[in-house]
C-alpha cells in the first residue's frame, strides 16, 4: 500500500502503520512521529530528517508492506552543524545496542533537538511521557541519568555541558537555581 500525506488523514496514517506494525518498541513512537510530522505537527523534516535509505528501512522495519512516498527537501547547510554533531554523539553514546532502529533514532532525537519547542513536541509525539519511553529504550544510560526529571532537550545540553566542563549554570545546584521552573517545571 503506497500513502501520501495529501491522501491520507492523520488517524489513518497512524492505523495504517500500526497495522503493519512488527511489535517492536519503537512501532508506536515512530508511527506517532510519521504522522505528525506528515500532517505538519512538530518540527521533524521529511522523512523525519532521515536519508531517503534510511528512512526506508525504517519503515520496512518496522512497517513491512507500506510504502511512503516522501518528499525530501534539498540539503541546506547547518549552522548548528557541530552542536548537532555532539548531540549526536551523545545520544549514540548511550544507546542500548539492541536494534539499528537506537540509531534512527538517534538522528530524529537530533533534528528535533535543533528546533525550539518542548523535545516532545518538536518530535510529534503524543504526550512527554513517550519521550520518556523513547529515552528509556533507546539510551537507557543516559535515561538514568535524569534522576530528577528534567525537561529533556535541557537535560540533553547540559550532559553535553557537564562533559566539557563548562557550567553555565549560576547556582551550585540545581534546587537553589532561580530558572529552576524552567528546567522542571510542567510542560504544556
Amino acid at each position: 500500500m503506497t500513502i501520501q500525506k495529501s491522501r491520507t488523514q492523520p488517524d489513518d496514517l497512524y492505523a495504517e502503520l500500526m497495522s503493519h506494525a512488527v511489535g517492536l518498541p519503537n512501532d508506536v513512537l515512530f508511527a506517532q512521529m510519521i504522522t505528525n510530522q506528515m500532517a505538519g505537527i512538530g518540527a521533524l523534516p521529511p522523512a523525519l530528517g532521515l536519508n531517503a535509505d534510511d528512512f526506508s528501512a525504517l519503515i520496512s522495519l518496522h512497517y513491512p508492506g507500506v510504502e511512503l512516498v516522501v518528499r525530501h527537501s534539498l540539503h541546506i547547510v547547518d549552522p548548528r552543524a557541530l552542536e548537532r554533531d555532539d548531540v549526536l554523539a551523545l545520544l549514540l553514546e548511550h544507546r542500548a545496542f539492541q536494534s539499528r532502529s537506537e540509531e534512527w533514532m538517534a538522528e530524529v532525537v537530533t533534528n528535533a533537538c535543533m528546533a525550539n519547542d518542548h523535545l516532545w513536541q518538536d518530535l510529534g509525539l503524543w504526550s512527554r511521557e513517550y519521550l520518556g519511553q523513547l529515552m528509556k529504550h533507546n539510551f537507557p544510560s543516559l535515561a538514568a541519568k535524569n534522576v530528577h526529571d528534567m525537561k529533556w532537550k535541557k537535560f540533553l545540553y547540559k550532559q553535553l555541558c557537564d562533559k566539557e566542563d563548562i557550567n553555565v549554570c549560576r547556582s551550585p545546584s540545581c534546587e537553589y537555581c532561580a530558572d529552576y521552573l524552567n528546567c522542571f517545571g510542567p510542560e504544556d
